[in-house]
Formats: C-alpha cells, structure tokens, sequence
C-alpha cells in the first residue's frame, strides 16, 4: 500500500468513545507526550488533541486557598483560552463580512 492510499484509509476511519477514551487517557493519566500517544494508537496528533479537548473537562477555577503556583496555572490556562477565542471571534467577523459582501 503506498503512502497516499494509506493516508486515504486513515482519513476513512471511524473510531468507538471507548477507543477514544482510551487514548485520550494515556495523556490525561499516564501522561504520554500527544505525540507519542497518537502513534501508539494509530491517528494524528491532531485528532488525539480534538479527543482530548472534547473529552478532558477543564480544571476547575482555583479557590481562595490555592497557592502561588495554582494561580499561576490557571492564569496561563486562562491566558490561552482567552487567545484563542479572540483568534474565533476575529475569524467569524471576517467570514460574515465575506458573506455579506457575496450575499450583495
């Protein structure tokens, strides 16, 4: 099988929850690189990252008790998230802005 026609099937297949739980677990609680829990499972680090995303809930917000390193943690997990949906919300402008000038 080459190379394309392999990367064809990968595209292709279908995976059980249980089976993405699985992997997702081997980050989550063995702590397995994403990279290295993808190839012992067979599927992008890509697709491992879409699982995990879906299925690790975040960590709930620190308490008044939490220590310097917690606070710094979730300032940073916080940071990220934050990113990210400005990055979302500048996509969405610019795509209804492309839609409304098409729609004309």
């Amino acid at each position: 099988m080459s190379a394309i026609e392999q990367e064809v099937s990968r595209r292709k297949r279908r995976f059980s929850e249980e089976f993405k739980r699985d992997a997702v677990r081997l980050v989550a609680e063995e702590r397995y690189s994403f990279k290295a829990a993808a190839t012992a499972v067979g599927v992008s680090d890509q697709t491992l990252r879409a699982w995990y995303a879906k299925l690790v809930p975040p960590p709930p917000p620190c308490g008044e008790n939490a220590s310097f390193e917690e606070l710094k943690a979730e300032n940073v997990r916080l940071r990220k998230q934050l990113k990210r949906a400005e990055l979302e919300r500048e996509i969405l402008k610019k795509a209804t802005a492309y839609f409304a000038k098409e729609s004309l």
